[in-house]
């Protein structure tokens, strides 16, 4: 079983942190007690919100975890539950998701660059965008080694390179998009929202690569798929 549900509303879980709770913690716990109890291969994806961002270093697995809002304390809750139910499991932790589908930065920076000259975009704020379809297939490859061998149980962690702001990350998204947009990086105390972002979400990946021979995949090459695939859309 692979868990791909989330609440994910950093913002608004600020003031709905009961049912952020209920879908980020009380549902993986009832699919690893569930999973556990037929000895099922159980794989649940987590968050880089679940660290306080501190420091420089990329964050190891097993760092220890400080979340600094409610939606990554509901994170560490799901992740501590599923531990306890003692079953075949692993916790893969992802940052800065995007795809062609749903909302996500990517198609935040597209609407907004076609509509603007210039955008003032948070500069401080450093980590690994990662594609939902490579998050996709490293659970798949994941889920089956768990099925063959039982002592890769635990958590890892898994985001794309190279480590960007999001500044930079909008450039490369403009770039490749081929929109005439400028940006400025900006301090995250200029663009205060209801929930404080990590500062640093660089992830230690080595464990996760060692262990499943899942390598890093680059962002910018998954930038261009996401992008042919909204061309397509349109």
């Amino acid at each position: 079983m692979i868990n791909a549900a989330a609440y994910t509303a950093v913002d608004r879980a600020e003031d709905e942190e009961a049912v952020a709770h209920q879908v980020n913690a009380d549902a993986p716990a009832a699919m690893a007690q569930a999973c556990a109890a037929l000895d099922i291969p159980f794989v649940t994806i987590s968050t880089d919100y679940v660290f306080d961002g501190q420091g420089d270093d990329p964050w190891s697995p097993h760092d220890a975890p400080a979340p600094i809002g409610a939606y990554g304390r509901t994170k560490l809750a799901g992740e501590t539950a599923v531990c306890a139910a003692h079953g075949r499991f692993a916790i893969l932790r992802t940052s800065w998701v995007f795809s062609a589908h749903g909302n996500n930065f990517v198609k935040t920076m597209l609407r907004l660059g076609r509509d603007r000259d210039v955008l003032t975009i948070v500069g401080d704020q450093i980590g690994g965008p990662t594609a939902a379809a490579d998050i996709a297939v490293a659970c798949l490859k994941i889920a089956k080694d768990l099925a063959e061998n039982k002592t890769k149980v635990g958590s890892y962690h898994f985001s794309g390179t190279p480590d960007v702001s999001w500044a930079d990350f909008a450039i490369e998204i403009f770039k490749q998009a081929k929109v005439e947009c400028m940006v400025t990086p900006i301090p995250s105390s200029d663009y205060p929202t209801p929930a404080k972002r990590p500062a640093n979400s660089r992830m230690d990946c080595t464990t996760t690569t060692r262990t499943f021979e899942i390598a890093r995949p680059d962002w910018r090459v998954s930038l261009t798929d996401v992008l042919n695939e909204l061309e397509l859309e349109i």
